[in-house]
This record gives structure tokens, C-alpha cells and sequence, in this order.
């Protein structure tokens, strides 16, 4: 749009433009803040059409109108940009939360379904037993005379011991989950369950701020970098227990290992591991 034809209506807004600050000696009604949010804008527009003449006057060149933008407009829009942004920063956290939840309670489930296939087995041992007729008096008599020994108790199994020790853990007893955890990894060195028998022995010890011992507890459970389900939380449990050590390096190469190692990890994993990276000032 060429400066020649714009020259008579711009001459026109800067005239009211030029009688605005009379218009505003007459006394007026107080605005609401809708009305001055408008004349706010109005008067922004006619600052930038008084630019467009100037402009266009000194230079001689054609001018070409941009649609005005008010700064309120954009404020309005970075407001709602933030409060988008916070509300899905919220949505997240809690979907990691109850992910997290959903594969411990899985994982709690596993647990119970065991257990109650080994007491199952004991129940049906023992009606068995309740079957069989039971000795006389006068039998039992002549065994203790002839020196017999009275039948020795059943030997708990590790499987029946790791989920007798891990129903003590569910239950809030974790003083008696750690006896159980600890009698357990040295009655069943051998054991295949005896690594994550190790990591619910750390977890107990952590509980009650015992980092040492944890971090000894994690480092047997981890050894050799087992594919489990439990693996990566027990390698930033470490982690976490060695920061409580005062030795940040120590827990910046355990850091370092778990992401190599389980790029897979549960995102709520991932996130205590980033956490526990802040809080040991790890190097990016």
C-alpha cells in the first residue's frame, strides 16, 4: 500500500490522535478493566499507525501494514503455554508413580501366588498324615523303650524360607524381614533367589539408614549384572546408599553402569537414578 494513498486516513487518526489529551481533561465516568484493557489497545494501534506515517514520510518509500499485535495478547498466551506445561509436568509424574506401584504389586502378587502353592502342598502333606491311622499307646510305649527317636520336623526349603521372609517384608515387619532375609542368604549361600534376597536385605537395611551394610548387601545382589526385574532399582539403591556414604564418585560409576546396562529401566527407575545423578553432582 503506497504512502499517497494512506495519507488521508492517517491524517484523519493522527488529528484524533492530536485531540485525544483534550478529550481527556473532560471529566468521564471511572472504567471498568475490560474498558481499559481497550483503550490500552487503541492507543497502542495509534502509536504504531503514527510510526507507519512517520516512516513512510522520512524514507519515501511504500509502507506495508502488519497486523498489530498487543502485548497483552501474547502474555494471555504464554500464561496458558505455562499452565499447560505445569499441568502435564503433574500428569506424568503421577503416571510414573502408579506405574511404578503396579509393577511392585505385580511383583507382590508373583510372591503370594508361591506361598500359597507351598503351603498348599504343606496342607495336603499334612492331611495325608492325618489319615494314616495313628500308633497305640502300647506301640508308641515299645518304641520309646526300644530307644526309637520320635520323627524329626520337616525341613523348611529356600523356596519356603525366601517367601516366608518376603510375606515378613509385606507385612511393615522390616527388623523381622532383615533377620529373615540375612538367615536366609547364609543358610542358602547357593541359592538361585539368593541375589534378590541380597536386594530385600539392602532395602531393610536401608530403611533403617544403614548404608554400609546396604551397599554391601546391593553390591552381592548385583554381581555379575543380572537381566531381572529388580536389577536396576537394587544398582541405584547403591547408588543411593554410597551418596549417603560421602562417596559421590563411587556412586557416579554405579550410575554410569545402570544406564549402559538397562537402558530398558522402568521410567520411575530412570527417574531416581537422574535424581540421585544431581544429588552426587555427576558430570554430564
Amino acid at each position: 500500500m503506497s504512502l499517497r494513498r494512506l495519507a488521508l486516513p492517517f491524517a484523519s487518526i493522527l488529528v484524533l490522535a492530536t485531540a485525544a489529551p483534550a478529550l481527556a481533561q473532560t471529566p468521564i465516568d471511572p472504567l471498568d478493566a475490560r474498558d481499559s484493557r481497550r483503550v490500552d489497545r487503541m492507543e497502542q494501534v495509534l502509536r504504531e499507525l503514527r510510526g507507519i506515517v512517520f516512516q513512510g514520510r522520512d524514507s519515501g518509500k511504500p509502507v506495508v501494514v502488519q497486523p498489530a499485535e498487543t502485548d497483552y495478547q501474547l502474555q494471555e498466551l504464554t500464561r496458558r503455554l505455562s499452565d499447560l506445561e505445569q499441568t502435564l509436568t503433574r500428569l506424568n509424574g503421577a503416571l510414573e508413580t502408579t506405574t511404578f506401584g503396579l509393577t511392585q504389586a505385580r511383583r507382590d502378587v508373583d510372591a503370594l501366588k508361591a506361598e500359597n502353592a507351598v503351603l498348599n502342598a504343606r496342607i495336603a502333606k499334612l492331611e495325608a498324615g492325618a489319615v494314616a491311622p495313628a500308633p497305640t499307646a502300647d506301640a508308641g510305649l515299645a518304641g520309646a523303650t526300644a530307644g526309637q527317636a520320635a520323627p524329626a520336623a520337616p525341613v523348611q526349603t529356600a523356596a519356603e524360607a525366601f517367601t516366608q521372609a518376603r510375606q515378613i517384608m509385606l507385612s511393615g515387619d522390616y527388623a523381622g524381614a532383615e533377620g529373615a532375609f540375612q538367615d536366609f542368604v547364609e543358610r542358602y549361600p547357593d541359592s538361585s533367589r539368593g541375589p534378590e534376597a541380597r536386594y530385600w536385605l539392602g532395602k531393610t537395611q536401608s530403611a533403617r539408614g544403614a548404608n554400609a551394610d546396604a551397599a554391601t548387601s546391593y553390591i552381592g545382589a548385583i554381581r555379575g549384572w543380572p537381566q531381572t526385574s529388580w536389577a536396576p532399582d537394587a544398582v541405584v539403591e547403591l547408588a543411593r546408599s554410597l551418596i549417603g556414604l560421602k562417596k559421590p564418585d563411587d556412586a557416579c560409576q554405579a550410575l554410569a553402569e545402570f544406564k549402559r546396562r538397562y537402558p530398558k529401566a522402568p521410567q520411575a527407575v530412570q527417574n531416581r537414578a537422574a535424581a540421585a545423578r544431581t544429588q552426587a553432582k555427576c558430570a554430564a
